[in-house]
């Protein structure tokens, strides 16, 4: 099972271990050169280890504020996976892990974040305690450097009866300290799984506190508090012959009074880059959100689904892709993410939307689909869309056998991905590398089979009669009915199609055994490679990937399952 694991994982456990390790390296190779460097000497003797840990912290998170915006630059990832030959397979399936990797590099930022204040507190309080009257040698003197002419400070507190809070914050190196701690508490707890679900506007609007943090972090270095010994200074007063000779700093020419200044700041320089390309990113979105969006079929499904169509200019789609919706007259900050409903052969694309916040829910309102009578497309409030962007379903055709798992409205993306599996089978000119698509949906309400089953009627029907019905293995579970529906279903039992979905395949009640299933389906390919994708909750989410890990061969010649969550 491990060697499974490692089949599957093997990629990313390798690119981790390397982000793991640049940090490692830029910690450690850090600290060394502030314990040792000749011109931080002095500097040491106040503050001891404390400044290594805050300089080596400081460098890590510099390098990780650099990763952090990357892996959320949408416009870049679909690039990059629409032109790099290579970003198919496992690669592709890192990009899918993008926002796992961008909430992975934020808690690398705390970690970091957490070290750097807890040492510069450290410090302050060093910095205090060296201007004490019982502070006496070669501390007392460095401490008192700066009272007189032409010399230069190295503390900066400069008298045992400052308040070193009240004089922290007034520096640049506080006050913005105090922002970006502030900011990165508010980003990190609004991120959270329960804020997330209880409101997704509190997370949208709190992450944008991001671009307080980074200007924070640009100008924070810029008051340049940690102070070494000048260049110039270090080749007339030689440390190793004066360090013990400090009585004698101003009388001896050999051993003259060190002058201090402050390290240039370095934060800006390493978030610049990533800080243009997501500006970049931003003007994109602009550029589409100015695009015209025209709405031209409005339907209101069971369970609270609103199904949309729309066209634009220039939109080109593949399978299993997303988009980002806004509406002016809801908000005009929020986008939310959607997946395409519609195959890339048809003139249109569309959305399936089921009310699950505050913002879906003004939606399904402004468009008539909450019991009133559906407004007609002209006079419906605008849509602004972000996309198409890649997903982990592009890749279903790449395998040679694909199990398509559903939960929910996590069917969404399949409905695309369906039509255009039927598309492709239709065009006798169309080389396939898929042979065998196994579909599942698991769903809980019946009145949510209403809008999909039309769609897989419409497959079976079609497919039957070009002869393909071996090419789609579906199968439909119900998780929850009342009594008068099982009295329904058992009195129409018999029937030739099924009473719920109106196929011919049954639909099963009750939950799946994945380990029935995955068991028959590496029977059914002993020697392929299976694409396995999924969009639904976390739960089952888990299940599926060690499904995939346990009936996964350790010969290479074997069965493999490899697992895509669909997630964005």
């Amino acid at each position: 099972m491990v060697g499974c694991w490692i089949l599957n994982e093997s990629l990313s456990v390798i690119l981790v271990f390397s982000w793991l390790g640049v940090n490692l390296y830029l910690f450690i190779d850090t600290f060394c050169w502030y314990e040792e460097e000749e011109s931080f000497l002095y500097t040491r003797v106040i503050l001891g280890s404390a400044l290594a840990w805050a300089r080596a912290s400081a460098v890590c998170l510099n390098f990780n504020c650099m990763l952090i915006l990357l892996p959320i630059s949408r416009n870049l990832i679909s690039f990059v996976r629409g032109t790099s030959i290579c970003c198919r397979g496992p690669w592709a399936r890192q990009l899918d892990k993008n926002v796992q990797f961008h909430k992975l590099v934020a808690y690398c930022i705390a970690v970091n974040a957490t070290i750097h204040i807890a040492a510069h507190f450290f410090n302050l309080e060093r910095y205090h305690q060296s201007q004490s009257a019982e502070a006496e040698g070669l501390l007392a003197t460095l401490s008192k450097l700066g009272n007189t002419p032409n010399e230069s400070y190295l503390n900066p507190i400069r008298t045992f009866h400052t308040n070193t809070a009240a004089e922290l914050l007034t520096t640049i190196a506080g006050v913005t300290g105090l922002v970006i701690s502030l900011a990165l508490i508010l980003i990190m707890t609004s991120s959270t799984e329960f804020i997330r679900q209880a409101s997704y506007e509190l997370f949208w609007y709190t992450h944008h506190a991001s671009v307080i943090f980074f200007f924070s972090l640009a100008i924070h270095g810029a008051g340049r508090i940690v102070r070494g010994q000048t260049p110039e200074s270090l080749l007339l007063h030689n440390i190793t012959f004066c360090r013990d000779r400090y009585a004698e700093w101003q009388a001896a020419a050999q051993c003259p009074t060190p002058q201090f200044s402050g390290k240039e700041p370095s934060a800006w320089k390493w978030v610049l880059g990533p800080v243009v390309l997501y500006l970049c990113e931003r003007i994109i979105r602009f550029w589409r959100f100015q695009q015209e969006v025209v709405i031209t079929k409005v339907v209101s499904h069971p369970s609270g689904v609103l199904e949309l169509h729309m066209k634009k200019r220039n939109f080109k789609m593949a399978p299993g892709q997303y988009i980002f919706l806004q509406c002016p007259s809801i908000s005009s900050l929020e986008w939310h993410p959607f997946t395409l409903t519609s195959a890339p052969e048809e003139d249109f694309f569309s959305v399936h939307i089921r009310e699950a916040g505050d913002w879906t829910k003004a939606l399904l309102k402004a468009y008539g689909a909450e019991g009133q009578t559906l407004r007609e497309p002209w006079s419906l409030p605008r849509l602004a869309v972000d996309g198409p962007f890649g997903a982990a379903l592009t890749d279903v055709f790449h395998y040679p056998v694909s199990v398509c798992i559903a939960a929910g409205i996590g069917v969404t993306p399949f409905a695309a991905l369906l039509k255009s599996i039927w598309y492709k089978c239709c065009e006798p000119q169309a080389e396939l590398k898929l042979g065998k698509v196994y579909f599942y949906w698991i769903c809980r309400d019946s009145r949510a089979f209403e809008w999909f089953a039309d769609l897989l009627l419409s497959l079976e029907t079609q497919m039957t009669e070009k002869g393909k019905t071996h090419f789609l293995s579906y199968h439909i579970f119900l998780t929850g009915w009342d009594e008068n529906q099982a009295v329904h279903i058992a009195l129409h039992w018999d029937e030739n199609t099924d009473v719920i979905t109106g196929l011919k395949q049954k639909t099963f009640y009750g939950r799946p055994n994945w380990n029935s299933e995955f068991r028959q389906i590496a029977y059914n390919h002993p020697s392929s490679n299976i694409g396995v994708f999924f969009c639904g909750p976390k739960a089952l989410s888990k299940t599926l990937r060690k499904m995939c890990r346990l009936y996964s061969s350790a010969d290479p010649r074997g069965v493999h399952f490899y697992y895509n969550k669909e997630s964005f």
